[in-house]
């Protein structure tokens, strides 16, 4: 029983120590982030993060970012991203740690994460543990997740302020609850900053080709200011910031008679957020009636699916598609007026009679609005739908193009400095002639006069300085170049191989400036038989230097004697030139373990 208990203790203080080593390697991780955003809420926390990146790499920032919403995606600090890899496809917060690892590999200026958590608990351990953000984002406040964070929108409030920064600073677009937020904020020392949509312009806003809000937009430019970005840059960002996965889109299909213009509606979970959007699209006009409403029912979301059936009424859409399981749990909540017009499609039945029974409830053509929620049935119907012909671009066909940004929004690298007129061109004194230099031509101010087929170009050209065009010929040696004597030699010649018709020039030399020598390239022997200045003569006498380039030797390095082991005591021990053992005595002649002998000459 003793030994058991050993045992245990032992793989407790085992676990202890590995968790102590995990925890200082991930707090040393987080040091090496300056800036670290945390994104959390109800609605848009994809969208924002990727806003927020965006808005930051337009400031000329290192900025690596992780979504969390429809696809989990890790973004490089070039933009690019990849899926992020959850062992047998369970999501935890755990995964945040290997997260900030493999963000901090990359030196970064601030980090972008989504909070994944939703139980409160967890929402305080991901900030305060895992995390630790010096800016935090709570976007809106909606009726989502009532189980977990209710059962009422202020309870929902609180639970969402367990993620906010203590004695750091939080971002929020919320404005229903704001003192609820700036309550729970005192508490934890934080400086709660609302913003206000309205501060976003419709021309502003016309720079994405992607559907966004304004909230979204509002808070991303609120902390690209923070972090010491202008505006304008940021807005540029996030004009070229990738949309998220689940980015609200509306695509038009077509398969024989029958063609839909159908809005993906399925990442905003909540009724109010997807109220916002379908007012939104019918704004822009990019879903016309005919309207049909397809409600994706998931078995772990009854509420959820109540919430999208109430929701019809608001609609108020000409047809009701009901897939997923239970649909029931959605067709009770939909109001008497409606229930003549449900096509009910639940239970998990095929692809292909998922696909004909969308289809076969529409009569030529209708806008097809996809809520509730999109994994299970959902998946399926946009997989069928991808394999329909597409009969226009996957932009809303009825929205404006937006304007492209003005010319001088766009970030070009680092401004040019102007460079002052130099003097008229009668007045530059006379100077040697050009010279090609790295492809391009050089003018008498010593000023590149034209681009090279090198470099392409320069910035700074020889107009500027009023030369005149010089012509691209073979330029003259500068005064004082010295000029290199001619070959005395021509053909290919190594040693131990004359060249034909010629004495062996090598066969004068000792062996071992001949080893020195043989090494050399071609390219290398030109060079000392062409007697340029400062160069040691190929022939000169045994003892001379071997050659070297920049203080280093060429051919290699310089050959070293042979060495032998000392059996007795291990050091490495070197032998004269002709073989013998080395004289030198014993450096320790008292030691019992080694013998005399060793140490004499055998001479």
């Amino acid at each position: 029983m003793l030994f058991l208990y050993l045992v245990f203790l032992l793989a407790c203080l085992g676990l202890l120590a590995g968790g102590i080593i995990e925890q200082r390697n991930h707090h040393r991780s987080l040091h090496r982030i300056p800036q670290r955003v945390l994104v959390n809420g109800i609605r848009g926390k994809s969208s924002i993060t990727r806003l927020t990146a965006g808005a930051l790499r337009g400031g000329r920032l290192v900025v690596v970012a992780k979504t969390t919403g429809t696809a989990a995606r890790f973004i490089f600090p070039d933009a690019s991203e990849e899926p992020v890899y959850r062992k047998f496809g369970i999501a935890n917060v755990v995964e945040q740690i290997g997260i900030v690892r493999r963000a901090a590999a990359y030196y970064p200026d601030a980090l972008v994460i989504e909070c994944m958590a939703v139980m409160p608990p967890l929402q305080e351990l991901n900030q305060t543990k895992l995390i630790q953000s010096t800016i935090g984002i709570l976007c809106n406040v909606r009726e989502d997740h009532l189980a977990e964070m209710g059962p009422t929108l202020d309870d929902v409030a609180r639970s969402l302020s367990r993620s906010m920064p203590v004695g750091g600073i939080c971002v929020t677009a919320e404005s229903d609850r704001l003192h609820i937020l700036q309550a729970e904020a005192d508490k934890r020392s934080c400086k709660l900053i609302p913003v206000d949509p309205e501060s976003v312009t419709d021309d502003e806003m016309a720079g994405f080709t992607w559907t966004t809000f304004k909230e979204n937009v509002a808070i991303a430019l609120k902390v690209a200011e923070l972090l010491g970005v202008s505006r304008q840059a940021a807005l540029t960002g996030m004009w070229t910031a990738p949309p998220d996965p689940g980015v609200l889109s509306v695509e038009e299909y077509r398969r024989g008679d029958t063609s839909l213009r159908f809005a993906n509606i399925f990442a905003a979970n909540d009724p109010e957020s997807t109220f916002m959007n379908i007012k939104q699209l019918q704004e822009q006009g990019s879903i016309p009636r005919p309207l049909h409403v397809l409600i994706n029912c998931r078995p772990d979301r009854v509420e959820r699916n109540g919430q999208m059936g109430a929701l019809v009424s608001r609609i108020d859409p000409d047809r009701v598609i009901l897939i997923g399981e239970p649909t029931r749990s959605a067709r009770v909540k939909i109001e008497e007026k409606w229930q003549d017009r449900v096509v009910d499609l639940g239970g998990r039945i095929g692809a292909g009679e998922l696909l004909d029974g969308v289809l076969g409830s529409i009569d030529g053509f209708a806008s097809v609005l996809a809520i509730g929620n999109i994994h299970g049935q959902g998946e399926i119907l946009l997989a069928q739908l991808g394999r329909l012909d597409r009969s226009v671009s996957q932009d809303p066909p009825a929205r404006a193009v937006p304007p492209a940004p003005p010319a001088h929004a766009v970030p070009a690298g680092p401004p040019v400095r102007a460079v002052p007129p130099g003097p008229p061109a009668r007045s530059v004194p006379a100077g040697p002639p050009a010279r090609p230099v790295g492809g391009a031509t050089v003018g008498r101010n010593g000023v590149p006069a034209g681009p090279g087929p090198a470099s392409g170009g320069s910035r700074r050209q020889a107009t500027t300085y009023g030369d005149p065009p010089v012509p691209a010929a073979p330029p003259a040696a500068w005064p004082g170049t010295p000029t290199p004597r001619p070959r005395p030699y021509d053909g290919p010649e190594r040693p131990g191989v004359p060249a034909p018709g010629r004495p062996d020039r090598y066969a004068a030399l000792a062996p071992e400036q001949l080893d020195r020598y043989a090494a050399l390239a071609p390219e290398q022997l030109d060079r000392y038989h062409a007697g340029s200045p400062g160069q040691p003569d190929l022939f000169g006498p045994a003892e001379q230097e071997p050659p070297t380039r920049r203080g280093r030797p060429v051919g290699g390095p310089p050959e070293r004697a042979p060495v032998e082991p000392d059996p007795h005591r291990g050091r490495i021990r070197r032998s004269p030139a002709d073989g013998t053992a080395p004289t030198h005595p014993d450096p320790d002649p008292q030691s019992s373990h080694r013998r005399p002998s060793v140490y004499r000459s055998s001479s």
